[in-house]
């Protein structure tokens, strides 16, 4: 007998551990999916409520009421006036934080309204003896109508709870706290009249949305019901007067705090944090310290896995029978499946910094700071969080662009942030400056390859900024916006929260890059081992005629090698890669490379998995040699090594600048709705990488 399933809804506003709230329920029950025709995650888990029920939760964005600005925040407002939505819930969660009630109750008192049954829970509950807040939640429920959940999600305090209320969801109460038609009673009367069948207070949020969002497709009321758009939103500021009303007069019944307690050391914190120098320096010092430990701590794991997977390939190639299915395993899907997968442990500490910071609340101070520096460049207070975002990937960063409500601003944006250093870069990034940059220290604990890709990483930010604004005084606009950023309680990073949020999200890295690499292996392979006309076919004898002929002595045993070189070059991957050649030579790349730079704009990740592919492909001299060894000992024809330090430079700049990811220009394409703008970003990435690395290049070779 199957389990009865509970629909649940987690809403709450930004910043109250709603996502801790939901990892205590679901632990890693989870799967992150797209709303449909949306280009927003959603995150659904599920929770086993008693032997026989089990609960399908549904993570929401945040927002701060059902009067949204943004269209991330629309789903939640979407999801709740559609009864025949899939993921429509039986019963909504909504979390709110202790010592921010009376914000986070003007949520609560909207959904009340819909009629949906509400669970309350009031996240962070151990805080508040320190707070001095003292809470009567008897009466709260009495007043507000629903069951009141006392959780602490850090310590797995009510959790318990939280799930029988869940299971006892049909005995809530569905009664609005309060009725928002007492705003304009003659209109609400008019409007009810009109649809009789219809709940009135959905009715009033169509008809506002349509006024939030007016460049939606929607059907709309008719005129005849309908107020001017000031008038509407002079009603909705009337409406949210009246709900404020309505908890002041609750919680001060039912809240008491002792003022004197509720001062801590947050605020002084927060002054040196978000000090005009001070908050600067510290956060250049945590930059330092993430980017030291991305090369030292990792240098181990990545050795061994680089070792293990060179040992991998000459197994399989010595112990497998001889044929087309072993050649490609062991020169194609094995060596491009460890280039990737090399490079997880800097992934993981990227991602582990980057998590940190936001469970402990310092995030949103980073945003505050660099708000001041961003302003002046013609970006959004609001672009901080994609380009922050946009070291982990550009793609959700552009997406998180949608709560940007001007257009211009959210454009510049969208145009910019893949300036910004994203994780794909890092393999690149890493191996490169492994090669050039030798592992020497600074004052004896900084690292050059720290210092370097730390340097990498400014660099795009810069470019990123300078660009905004260039296109800032191109394209003129009269309108400014204003950026309110909430400063969230500090807290110490709950370490089941951090494990989750690197594991999901290494894993999309490694699954996401891995099935691109592996196709990519299969098809390099394919083409480095096949070749069209007579010298493919006849290599061997033709190197053979070459080295017997030859005025100088060559020792025979070199033949197998020199047999390899010549169908590589001679195979399908060598005819193009020496086509593109001449293009790509000024910047000190060969047809190697350049195959490597070609197939990189499927995703940029792949530049490493292509060469160690290239180098695997026939290769006698070396079964065991690493990805690393493989690209040191690659040289060029006049003896001298193909990755030096002019070289290596080049491909940094290159990767810094260009637009080598297909993803990404296919996601500006459904943000602007426009091949426009991706195409004018492709041509001036692309064009502006190729200067750069041609000036470093030649000044430095």
């Amino acid at each position: 007998m199957a389990d009865s399933l509970i629909k649940v809804a987690l809403i709450g506003n930004p910043n109250v551990g709603k996502t801790s709230v939901f990892n205590a329920l679901t632990g890693l029950h989870q799967q992150v999916g797209n709303y449909p025709g949306i280009t927003v995650d959603k995150k659904i888990g599920t929770c086993k409520i008693n032997d026989t029920t089990r609960a399908e939760i549904l993570d929401l964005p945040g927002t701060y009421s059902l009067n949204a600005s943004s269209i991330d925040e629309n789903l939640v407002i979407e999801l709740l006036m559609n009864k025949n939505d899939e993921h429509f819930p039986d019963v909504v969660v909504l979390v709110a934080e202790v010592e921010n009630l009376k914000r986070n109750l003007l949520l609560y008192t909207q959904i009340k309204d819909l009629e949906i049954p509400v669970i309350l829970v009031i996240n962070m509950c151990d805080r508040m003896k320190l707070k001095g807040i003292e809470l009567d939640i008897p009466l709260l429920e009495q007043h507000l109508k629903t069951k009141i959940a006392l959780v602490s999600s850090r310590k797995n305090i009510g959790i318990d709870q939280i799930k029988q209320q869940i299971l006892n969801y049909k005995n809530l109460s569905t009664e609005p706290c309060l009725h928002a038609s007492s705003i304009d009673v003659a209109y609400f009367d008019k409007l009810q009249k009109a649809f009789p069948n219809q709940l009135l207070y959905k009715l009033w949020l169509v008809i506002t949305q349509d006024v939030n969002f007016l460049n939606l497709d929607r059907k709309e009321i008719p005129n005849s019901f309908t107020k001017s758009h000031s008038e509407l939103r002079k009603l909705q500021q009337k409406e949210t007067i009246k709900r404020y009303q309505f908890i002041n007069d609750t919680l001060k019944m039912a809240q008491k705090i002792d003022k004197a307690k509720a001062t801590s050391w947050q605020y002084k914190l927060d002054a040196l944090l978000t000090h005009k120098i001070m908050g600067y320096v510290i956060f250049f010092g945590i930059l330092l310290l993430i980017f030291q430990s991305i090369f030292d701590w990792s240098s181990v794991p990545m050795d061994y896995i680089d070792e293990w997977f060179a040992n991998l390939a000459t197994y399989a190639k010595n112990n497998l029978p001889s044929g087309e299915f072993t050649s490609l395993l062991s020169e194609g899907v094995i060596p491009g499946i460890g280039g990737i997968v090399i490079f997880v442990p800097q992934i993981v500490f990227l991602f582990l910094f980057i998590s940190v910071l936001e469970e402990s609340g310092y995030m949103s101070r980073v945003v505050f700071l660099m708000d001041k520096i961003m302003r002046p460049f013609g970006l959004s207070g609001k672009s901080i969080v994609p380009l922050i975002s946009g070291t982990a990937c550009a793609i959700p960063a552009i997406m998180g662009t949608r709560n940007i409500e001007t257009w211009k601003e959210r454009l510049i944006t969208i145009l910019v942030t893949p300036f910004i250093t994203c994780s794909a870069r890092l393999p690149v990034y890493a191996i490169l400056i492994a090669l050039i940059i030798p592992e020497n220290r600074l004052f004896g604990f900084l690292s050059l390859q720290g210092l370097t890709l730390m340097s990498l990483y400014l660099i795009g930010f810069i470019m990123a900024i300078a660009s905004a604004y260039v296109l800032n005084k191109i394209m003129a606009s009269q309108h400014k916006s204003y950026f309110v950023v909430e400063m969230p309680s500090y807290k110490l990073p709950m370490a089941k929260n951090v494990g989750i949020n690197v594991l999901e999200k290494t894993k999309s890295f490694v699954f996401g890059a891995g099935k691109i690499i592996l196709a990519i292996s299969v098809l390099l392979w394919f083409l480095g081992s096949h070749g069209p006309g007579n010298d493919f076919k006849n290599a061997q004898k033709i190197v053979e005629d070459k080295v017997y002929t030859s005025k100088y002595p060559i020792n025979p045993s070199v033949i197998p090698d020199r047999v390899d070189e010549y169908k590589l070059e001679h195979s399908y991957i060598g005819i193009l890669g020496k086509s593109i050649e001449p293009i790509i030579k000024p910047l000190g790349y060969d047809w190697k490379i350049g195959v490597a730079v070609v197939s990189s704009f499927a995703a940029r990740e792949v530049f490493v998995g292509t060469l160690a592919t290239i180098y695997s492909v026939g290769s006698h001299s070396d079964e065991e040699a690493t990805i690393k060894s493989q690209m040191k000992n690659e040289l060029r024809e006049n003896g001298a090594p193909v990755f030096d330090f002019a070289t290596g430079i080049s491909l940094l700049l290159y990767y810094a600048f260009a637009m080598q990811c297909i993803s990404t220009l296919a996601i500006v394409k459904r943000e602007t709705n426009s091949w426009k703008w991706p195409l004018i970003q492709l041509a001036f990435m692309s064009g502006f990488a190729y200067l750069c690395s041609l000036a470093a290049y030649q000044l430095l070779k």
